[in-house]
Parts: structure tokens; C-alpha cells; sequence
């Protein structure tokens, strides 16, 4: 089936010819079509403002902020042990790996050694939370687009990641399993059965997906040369992960700046071309991929030993130690009440989530709360060239250039 597209001179002049800003007032013909926040068509509360000419879009306005939660400075009114929880309502497609950002920037500033165990449980978990994100990603994407099979696929094999999450920590979602030196709990007897059963049998369900859509004439037409942004543009908005990837430009923080012991393990970073909807798709599908074959080396490779630290400033003493010690009685009390202090200082640290760069910008002053906790979001970032990819583009089109972006608007308005 050859694909057909209408060209932009059918449509008289673009928006360079018809600029519009403080100095130009909009035609009177044009029409303002206000999408959001409420939009069914939109991810998460977002309101976009957008100038019609017609069908065609000539401006955008992405209003942010009606999801706004106050997460920086809340941090600032808990203990760094109480924080693990804000960071997992971020992201919320994604908690491990905010949990793992936040309390890397933790450990970071108290100079602690993490279990070489505890690092691995945190892959599995982070790895395990990638692929749940993409799948739901790539099933709410397609449902914007008419994919109403593809919507129920995703579901299907993301349960199976939250089935995961909860017979570790007893939460699908929200799972704060994490704990700075370590993580909360060793792998409960049988999980890592079911996590082989999970990698045995994800690369056919990514198959399915694969045949369904990638080859689509429909869906071609839909993604490719839709949305393009270019390598140059992508660098210059600051925009990271998928997004960046999918303009050719090879950045992943858990190659560039290794954490959690990934230098050990053997994966590839897929890259696109064009940088249009159609590569960020294909990407994230490859994403995937790549993520399974790291839970099988992590599998292959798991270590022993404690779970978390033993560092007595930041872990609560073993719990035979509570029935023969009045002293490990008392500083389990004041570590759970008043939590640890932390040294004058600052600290940055980051991680690769499934948007881009997740950072957390901590400041200390010497008290068991963060002075200043900044959060550098992914999904903020990638919003920014928004106005620039859909100036010029069918309505319609508006609608998977979002999609593709697969920006998260707590994350955007923590």
C-alpha cells in the first residue's frame, strides 16, 4: 500500500511565513482550540492551547502546572528514610528507578558502600519497571491512534511485571522498596522462578507487537515523518532518554555514567535516524529488548551476601539483636522517629528512567532533612520542544507527536 501525505504547499503558507508571537497578532481567521486539561486525548493534565488554521496547527501553547504537587518541598520537611516515598509518586509509571535516583543522591552524600546484592536487586527491579512503562506506553499510545488490540496486549504482559512487584515488596505499583545503603527486603523464596518464566516468554509477546504494528501500512502513515526532530534541535531543548535517542544522538546514563553495577552487564543502546514518531516507537519496542537480556545476565549472575548496609548510621540493627540489647532497642527507636543526619554539603546524582535523565539535586545542612531537594524530570524537558514539532502539522498529528513523547505530568509538575 503507498503511502500518501499531504504536502504542506496544499496548505498555503507555513508557520515561518506566518509568524505569531508578542509582536504578531494571529489572523482573525485563526481558531483557538483549547485542549486540556481534561482532554481524553492527552497524557496526564495537560492543557495545550493550540492556533488552527483550519486543520492546520500555526501555534502551541503547553500550559503546565494543574498537576502540581509540591514534591521538591515537601522533601524538605521529611527524613531522607520518608522521602523514598514522594520520589515513587513522580514518576508513577516507573517508582523503582526514582526511588534508586533519590537514594543514590543519599548515599552519595554519606559516602556509603552499597551491597554488591542489593545493587542487583535494584537492576532487576529498575529493568522490570522500564519494560512495564514502555508497554504501557506503546498500549496507551496506540489507543490514541485506534490500536484498541494493541492497548489490550500491553496490559496483559504488564500485569506480569506488577505480579513481580508485588510478590517482592506487596505493592503492584508504588513498590518504595528501596532503602538508602541497600534495599528493604532479599528476593522472597520462588521469585526468581517467576522472573525467568517473565523472560522466557516476553520476547514472543514483543514479536506480536512487532507484527502487528511495525510493518502496518496504517501505522506508518500515522508515525513516519511525523513529529521529526533533529538531532541538533534535541541537544539544544535539553531533551534526553528516547526522545534524544530516537534524533541519533547516544546518550544513556547507564552507559555514560554507570551506577548500580551496569559497567558489568552486556547490552546495546539502539539508536534512531529520523528522530519522527516512527523511531521513537521502534526504540522503545528495542528498549525492551535490551532490558531482558540484562534481567538474564543479573539472573545469571546474582550475587550473595546482605541485602543492606551495615553501616550502623543509616540501618537499623538486625532484629535478634532488639530481644538482647536495650542499645540496639534505642537507636532502632531514634533511626525510625528521627531518622540519621546527614554532613554539610551538596550532591547530584542520576539515573537512565524510562523519559531521560533522571537527576536529584540534594543540599545538606547537617540536619536529618534535605535543606533543598531539586529534581531534574525528564518528562519536563522533552515537553519543551513540543510548540516546535506540532507547528505545522494536522490536528490529528498533534495527537501522536504526544504520544511519542510519552511525557509524565507528575513528573512535570512534581
Amino acid at each position: 500500500m503507498a503511502e500518501t501525505r499531504i504536502t504542506q504547499e496544499q496548505f498555503g503558507p507555513g508557520p515561518e511565513q506566518m509568524p505569531f508571537g508578542p509582536e504578531h497578532e494571529p489572523p482573525s481567521e485563526w481558531m483557538e482550540l483549547n485542549m486540556g486539561p481534561q482532554h481524553p486525548s492527552t497524557h496526564g493534565v495537560l492543557r495545550v492551547r493550540l492556533k488552527l488554521d483550519g486543520e492546520i496547527v500555526r501555534d502551541a501553547d503547553a500550559d503546565v502546572g494543574y498537576l502540581h504537587t509540591g514534591f521538591e518541598k515537601s522533601f524538605e520537611d521529611k527524613t531522607y528514610t520518608q522521602g523514598i516515598t514522594f520520589s515513587d509518586r513522580m514518576d508513577y509509571l516507573a517508582p523503582p528507578i526514582n526511588n534508586v535516583g533519590f537514594v543514590a543522591a543519599v548515599e552519595k552524600l554519606m559516602e556509603l558502600e552499597v551491597p554488591p546484592r542489593a545493587q542487583a536487586i535494584r537492576v532487576l527491579m529498575m529493568e522490570l519497571a522500564r519494560i512495564a512503562s514502555h508497554e504501557l506506553w506503546l498500549g496507551t499510545a496506540g489507543l490514541d491512534l485506534g490500536v484498541y488490540s494493541g492497548f489490550f496486549y500491553a496490559w496483559r504482559d504488564r500485569e506480569l511485571v506488577l505480579d513481580l512487584n508485588e510478590a517482592y515488596s506487596g505493592v503492584r505499583m508504588m513498590t518504595s522498596f528501596t532503602r538508602v545503603g541497600g534495599v528493604a527486603w532479599d528476593l522472597p523464596e520462588g521469585w526468581l522462578e517467576q522472573l525467568q518464566r517473565f523472560i522466557d516468554v516476553m520476547p514472543s509477546r514483543i514479536d506480536d507487537f512487532e507484527a502487528m504494528l511495525s510493518d502496518n501500512p496504517i501505522w506508518h502513515q500515522r508515525l513516519k515523518g511525523v513529529g521529526v526532530l533533529s538531532r541538533q534541535d534535541a541537544i539544544e531543548a535539553g531533551v534526553t532518554g528516547p526522545m534524544l535517542r530516537a534524533s541519533g544522538v547516544d546518550y544513556d546514563v547507564r552507559k555514560a555514567f554507570p551506577y548500580c553495577g551496569y559497567e558489568q552487564y552486556d547490552f546495546e543502546v539502539p539508536l534512531g535516524t529520523a528522530g519522527d514518531c516512527y523511531d521513537r516507537y521502534r526504540l522503545r519496542v528495542q528498549e525492551m529488548r535490551e532490558s531482558l537480556k540484562i534481567l538474564q545476565q543479573v539472573l545469571d549472575t546474582l550475587p550473595g551476601g546482605p541485602w543492606l548496609t551495615s553501616d550502623r548510621k543509616v540501618a537499623l540493627p538486625p532484629r535478634s539483636e532488639l530481644s538482647k540489647s536495650m542499645e540496639s532497642v534505642i537507636h532502632h527507636f531514634r533511626l525510625v522517629s528521627e531518622g540519621f543526619k546527614g554532613p554539610v554539603g551538596d550532591v547530584y546524582a542520576f539515573v537512565e528512567s524510562p523519559r531521560g535523565e533522571l537527576g536529584f539535586y540534594l543540599v545538606s545542612d547537617g540536619t536529618n532533612k534535605p535543606y533543598r531537594m531539586k529534581v531534574r524530570p525528564p518528562s519536563f524537558c522533552n515537553l519543551q520542544p513540543l510548540r516546535q514539532l506540532v507547528k505545522g502539522v494536522l490536528v490529528a498529528d498533534v495527537i501522536a507527536i504526544m504520544g511519542s513523547m510519552d511525557f509524565i505530568l507528575g513528573d512535570v509538575d512534581r
